[in-house]
């Protein structure tokens, strides 16, 4: 099991280490896509909320398959760690945390309109599996 190594301490396994370690250097890299739809619904709940900075996503343990999305507001920009990816565009801003980056790293963000409800939906590549109710996967 790994020790605490400062950027390292809140890893489980070797491989959580290997994939962050891979990660640093590349702050440049496009880590997800954000279709326009995914954008517009992001603009409106800001729109709606305007004390609010940006929309964020973050992956927390729990769920039926091992992780869970967890959907929520940045209130100010300094509430945005350094490491903490910001995709930011004309009216909008889209934040993920540096820990859960590891997991939603490939990502697709959409918006879907359905009859009777609409959502966000990810596509995740790094999900090995997932439940019926598209919130919570694992890898």
């Amino acid at each position: 099991m790994p020790q605490n190594f400062g950027l390292w301490s809140d890893c489980k396994t070797w491989e959580e280490i290997l994939i962050i370690n891979s990660m640093e250097g590349l702050e440049n890299i496009k880590w997800f896509t954000i279709t326009d739809e995914a954008k517009n619904q992001m603009e409106k709940l800001l729109t709606k909320r305007p004390d609010k900075y940006a929309v964020s996503l973050a992956v927390q343990g729990g769920g039926c398959a091992g992780f869970k999305y967890e959907w929520g507001f940045i209130d100010k920009k300094e509430n945005i760690a350094e490491g903490d990816h910001v995709e930011d565009w004309h009216t909008g801003r889209f934040v993920v945390d540096e820990t859960s980056m590891m997991y939603v790293a490939g990502t697709k963000i959409d918006w879907k309109e359905e009859v009777f409800g609409s959502q966000f939906e990810i596509s995740n590549p790094n999900a090995q599996s997932g439940c019926g109710c598209g919130e919570s996967f694992g890898v």
